[in-house]
């Protein structure tokens, strides 16, 4: 077990924020996060199980451990000629997973391409795109309780999976480390999700009439790089805000006063583009030294190189008070917050 004292993290995270790890270890077996907690107890010193560190924002160094998930592999389970069980590691990146599941020909998750993050990741946050989300194929998932270094297993409904949501955020957040998950996928009768315009413009644009998953996975991986920075180019974590939902009622007065108001509807009520929000506030393309606005998505911040944690919070709160006043509307962050 290799620790590493103070360990830039820099390029653990997709920001590019420049902080450091009081203490640092990447785990590529199971076995070791018995060994690891055995040594760190939480009680004593702070954890932070990291994956791609795609979903994160940090706003000082970490004084604590830094638990790197590494653990890697792709299992099939059980399969029949209509569908296939596949248990993949937590440590396997998100889309080169996707990638693999389309090219085998199991559809579920073309929706979900070209999302930045690992696996055991998905879980947490109930990653979605393009009217798909990771509970419409999750099977279970296996993962390592801390107190007690017993392996659980959840189930669906164990997760209570929400938008952007689940029991690792609230209740069980910082108790479980996820080791595994299985998704359940069709081999054949694939039903394709394509209700969101952008999907089926691109498909219209390109002639395809009859598209199937490997079409589904290029067009959307068309249109997130059309849209979306590379992280490996500009910093950015994806999405910064969840999209609000508010009533009826309040939809209705928004939508008299803003005809072009961008909504889905919503077991809650009406799902608004945050997005489309922000924009309107003024902000898309907006810069303040490092951190800013992306300009073709304001969904976004951005790290144009130097900005810190701090700088990036502090927009992000600028936003959501603007959008507060403008519209009535109080905009959540989807990345997580580390200080």
């Amino acid at each position: 077990m290799l620790i590493i004292e103070n360990q830039s993290l820099k390029k653990y995270n997709t920001f590019g924020i420049d902080v450091s790890a009081r203490y640092f270890t990447e785990v590529t077996r199971q076995e070791k996060f018995q060994q690891v907690l055995e040594h760190f107890s939480a009680e004593t010193t702070p954890h932070l199980i990291l994956g791609a560190g795609s979903n994160l924002l940090f706003t000082n160094n970490f004084e604590g451990l830094v638990i790197k998930v590494s653990l890697k592999g792709i299992d099939i389970t059980e399969e029949n000629e209509q569908e296939v069980l596949v248990k993949v590691a937590a440590g396997e990146d998100w889309d080169q997973f996707v990638s693999h599941c389309v090219e085998q020909g199991w559809g579920g998750l073309e929706n979900l391409s070209l999302i930045p993050g690992q696996v055991g990741s998905s879980p947490i946050q109930n990653i979605g795109a393009y009217g798909v989300e990771m509970k419409d194929c999750f099977e279970s998932l296996k993962a390592f309780e801390k107190s007690t270094g017993n392996t659980k297993t959840f189930i669906a409904s164990d997760c209570q999976f929400g938008y952007r949501d689940s029991i690792f955020k609230r209740e069980a957040h910082g108790k479980y480390v996820i080791v595994s998950v299985s998704f359940r996928l069709s081999k054949k009768s694939h039903v394709l999700q394509l209700g969101y315009g952008a999907i089926q413009a691109e498909l219209q644009q390109q002639g395809i009439l009859q598209p199937g998953i490997s079409d589904v996975r290029r067009v959307v991986c068309n249109i997130r790089r059309s849209k979306l920075p590379d992280p490996a180019v500009t910093g950015n974590a994806g999405s910064f805000f969840k999209n609000p939902v508010v009533g009826l009622h309040q939809y209705e007065i928004l939508k008299r006063d803003y005809p072009l108001l961008v909504a889905f509807p919503d077991k809650g009520g009406m799902k608004l583009a945050a997005g489309w929000l922000i924009e309107k506030a003024g902000w898309k393309g907006y810069r303040d030294g490092d951190a800013g606005v992306h300009p073709l998505q304001a969904l976004v911040l951005v790290n144009y190189g130097k900005a810190t944690g701090q700088n990036i919070l502090r927009l992000a709160e600028k936003i959501k008070e603007s959008v507060a006043n403008k519209f009535g509307v109080k905009l959540e962050t989807e990345v997580n917050i580390i200080s």
